[in-house]
């Protein structure tokens, strides 16, 4: 299986340390977050991905989250970046902007990769051109997603609808708290972990969790 390490940092020297300890040890492709923060310019986003672009020669995934870092990084700085540099070769797009993805799809080059960062937003995406998903339901439905994105793969959206509304409750049910408390809370439920969080992640509200537990149980994954 090829393996994608997370080693993006807000600290250029840290991502650089990381990105290469990773792929000295034969990690396949690098996901490098948007520094979070210290919230950068667009010049700046450029030059801080441009840096460990040139640092490495695995595969660049860059990890679009305004939510979670504070900065979007746009359309125009993300196509400079596949122009100028041809191992930056996706996008995990989690802005939450409908538009924006249709702007990337629309203006970067057909081979460059579109993935969903959004569970829920898999098959909308896809159906506009994306790839596929880096999920975070797939921890507990591998097959489904799979399944999933191989019907919006091979154009058969009756199905991968079918089988996204099937899901749509699971999606919504492990954001009923910031991720990755109820993802956790879900596979020790099924017994596949054992229930523990790192400070300051900590365990879900009670009623949060039975809401989850409901969610599993009515899809049959308990």
């Amino acid at each position: 299986m090829p393996e994608i390490a997370g080693t993006g940092s807000n600290s250029l020297r840290e991502a650089l340390e990381i990105t290469k300890r990773a792929a000295g040890a034969g990690a396949d492709a690098s996901l490098q977050v948007c520094p979070y923060y210290n919230k950068p310019t667009q010049e700046g986003l450029y030059r801080h991905f441009s840096a460990i672009a040139k640092a490495v020669d695995i595969p660049i995934i860059i990890y679009n989250i305004q939510g979670r870092t504070g900065v979007n990084l746009e359309t125009g700085t993300l196509a400079r970046l596949a122009k100028e540099h041809s191992n930056i070769v996706a996008v995990k797009e989690a802005s939450g902007n409908v538009a924006q993805m249709m702007d990337v799809l629309n203006e970067l080059p057909k081979n460059f990769t579109v993935l969903s960062g959004d569970d829920n937003l898999t098959l909308p995406l896809m159906a506009l051109g994306g790839k596929g998903v880096i999920s975070v339901a797939s921890n507990i439905i591998p097959r489904e997603m799979h399944e999933l994105t191989e019907y919006a793969l091979n154009g058969d959206f009756e199905n991968a609808a079918r089988l996204h509304y099937q899901l749509l409750p699971l999606f919504k049910g492990i954001f009923l708290e910031t991720n990755p408390i109820p993802i956790k809370a879900a596979l020790a439920m099924k017994g596949m972990i054992k229930e523990a969080y790192r400070l300051p992640l900590c365990e879900m509200k009670a009623e949060n969790k039975e809401k989850l537990r409901n969610i599993l149980n009515n899809l049959k994954l308990l």
